[in-house]
This record gives C-alpha cells, structure tokens and sequence, in this order.
C-alpha cells in the first residue's frame, strides 16, 4: 500500500540538467513528485547535444544551486561522470557510484539512497548490480529497461520502469488511461522516466504538460518520489 492507496506514479530524470527546473515548474503546479539522478562531478559544466539533428543544451548547475532547485523533490545518483558501468572493474564502480552518493548527500543534506544505471543499451548486468548492492549505500537502482507493466517489482537493484516519455509518448499516453481506470487489488506502480533535455529535442513541453494534468490529482493514486514508492518511506 502507498499511503493507503494502491496505485503509485513517479517519475525519474537524469543528468541534472538546467532543463530540469522547467519540467519541476511543470510537476509542482500538478502536485507531482519526481526523483531526479545527478553526476556530482560533473556539476557547473556547459556542453551541448546533437539528438535526431537538433542541438540542445546539456549544462548542469553548480552545487551551490541543487538544494534549491530540486526541494521538494528527490536527488539520486548517477554516477561521478557518467561512464558505462559494465566496462569498468569493481573499485571503479564502487568509487563512481559510491562517492557520487556521499558527495550528493553533503549537498542535499540527507542521505542519498537511490541510483540510476548511466548510458543507453546494455547499461548495467548481474555483475554491477550485485557489486552496487554489496559496495555501496545504494538501496534501489534503475534501469532503462521499460517493462510496460505496473508491476510491483522485488529486484530493487535492477529495477524496470514502465515507460520512457520521450522515446514512447504514445505509450505513455495509452498506459496512463489504463492506470487511471484500472482498480488493483495488489500495489501497482506507474514510472516514467527521460531526460528533461529531451523536451526541447522534440518540443513536447506541452504535451507533457497536458499529460501531467490528465495523470494528476486522482484520489486513488499516490504521487511519490522513488524513495516514498520503491522503499515506502
């Protein structure tokens, strides 16, 4: 159960971006919660992206401003630099995912517990989720697996979220009208998760809007970070 309800949603975001305090406007007028993965040693960088022929900023913001921007939401780990887990040995992770995790905690003033695997394919395997899991503070990871499902999930450490927003909008869309119709009797979970510098890509700021005002404020769904909702706290 989530508060007594259900049915969850949450939404997930990755690598703190500036995009992110656009899309936190957009979550707060809606009453949503979203966790949001950061790369501590990469914060206060500027750069750029080239995605399906469009060039759209990829700054993060300096440390100085994370408290501020992401209050009333969840900050995770992503990694010190954003490389890909599955080529590195087990000190590397655990420094990557580890230090990035105390170093965020001293910035958010809590303990960082959650994590999300960095890269596009085969980003995380058996090997890395097991060394995260004994090595780390880490207590939940997700993937970029989309599992379609609202299924409550008993790995934590390799976690599939139900849907991508940019890549699967349609889906989105569809999977939401089921979720608000749908009735459980089990604990039933709606994630969604991007990248907020994908909205300019695609010019869905809109869109995403008016699917967070169709998603929200039901009163037989609970809106919670992925902390409240994967380790009910």
């Amino acid at each position: 159960m989530f508060n007594g309800k259900l049915k969850a949603l949450t939404f997930s975001y990755d690598d703190g971006v500036t995009q992110d305090q656009r899309l936190i406007e957009i979550l707060n007028k809606y009453s949503l919660k979203c966790t949001f993965n950061l790369n501590s040693g990469l914060l206060g960088t500027s750069n750029s992206l080239v995605c399906s022929g469009v060039t759209v900023a990829h700054c993060k913001p300096r440390a100085c401003e994370i408290k501020g921007i992401y209050e009333g939401h969840e900050i995770a780990s992503h990694t010190l630099t954003h490389p890909m887990l599955t080529e590195l040995d087990e000190d590397e992770i655990i420094r990557q995912v580890e230090d990035d995790r105390i170093a965020l905690s001293e910035i958010a003033s809590y303990d960082i517990v959650g994590f999300a695997y960095p890269g596009g394919g085969k980003n995380f395997d058996s090997r890395v989720s097991e060394i995260i899991r004994k090595g780390t503070g880490v207590r939940y990871c997700r993937t970029t697996v989309s599992s379609y499902s609202f299924e409550k999930q008993d790995n934590l450490f390799e976690f599939n979220p139900t849907v991508c927003h940019l890549r699967e909008f349609d889906k989105m869309t569809a999977l939401a009208k089921e979720f608000v119709e749908m009735k459980p009797d089990k604990p039933s979970v709606f994630y969604i998760w991007g990248h907020s510098y994908e909205f300019d890509i695609s010019n869905t700021w809109k869109k995403f809007e008016e699917f967070c005002e169709f998603i929200s404020k039901r009163d037989d769904i609970f809106y919670g970070t992925n902390k409240e909702i994967l380790l009910n706290e």
